[in-house]
């Protein structure tokens, strides 16, 4: 094998890293707050002697913001210059990678909720057949990140020398058009 026909890995930066805010469970935790709002003004009104135990109850309401803010919390991206590595989970993690050079289109928008708080959604198009769509939902910077990774894929096509190819559904007994 000649040495020459091996191009080098091009060495891998990191670009950006960053997770999911919290702002995008704002009407969860808003139920939650009415949730323990209910059991504090229904313990109240109940008799002294069982008020004790309905307070207890103010423990499910938390738990349930506890247990959404963690597992917010432990998603984490990493757009490097090659791949974007998405981190999920609590106690088992789980790493996918997305190939850069697999990305065919990208979208970004920005609900007026979260734009007052300086958050996007990003969505890619893929043509990974395990993860076809990666939808990043309420991170900071959004722009940013949507400019630096359409820079990162560019680069990285180039790179590997890869075009992505669109296909019409053709009569497969017509010729192909040629013009």
């Amino acid at each position: 094998m000649n040495s020459e026909s091996i191009t080098p890995a091009a060495v891998e930066t990191s670009l950006w890293k960053g997770n999911t805010s919290q702002w995008v469970h704002f009407w969860y935790y808003l139920f939650c707050i009415i949730i323990a709002v209910g059991i504090g003004v229904g313990a109240t009104i109940m008799a002294p002697a069982t008020a004790g135990l309905a307070y207890v109850a103010l423990v499910i309401p938390l738990l349930m913001w506890l247990i959404r803010w963690w597992v917010t919390k432990c998603t984490h991206y990493e757009l490097t210059t090659q791949r974007l590595k998405i981190s999920t989970g609590v106690l088992n993690r789980q790493l996918d990678e997305l190939e850069l050079f697999r990305v065919k289109d990208y979208a970004m928008d920005q609900p007026l909720a979260l734009r007052l708080v300086g958050l996007g959604n990003l969505t890619l198009v893929t043509s990974d057949a395990s993860t076809p769509t990666v939808a990043m939902r309420a991170i900071a910077n959004v722009e940013d990140v949507r400019e630096k990774l359409r820079t990162a894929v560019q680069a990285e096509r180039d790179r590997k020398r890869v075009r992505e190819m669109d296909v019409d559904n053709l009569d497969p007994g017509a010729a192909p058009a040629i013009g």
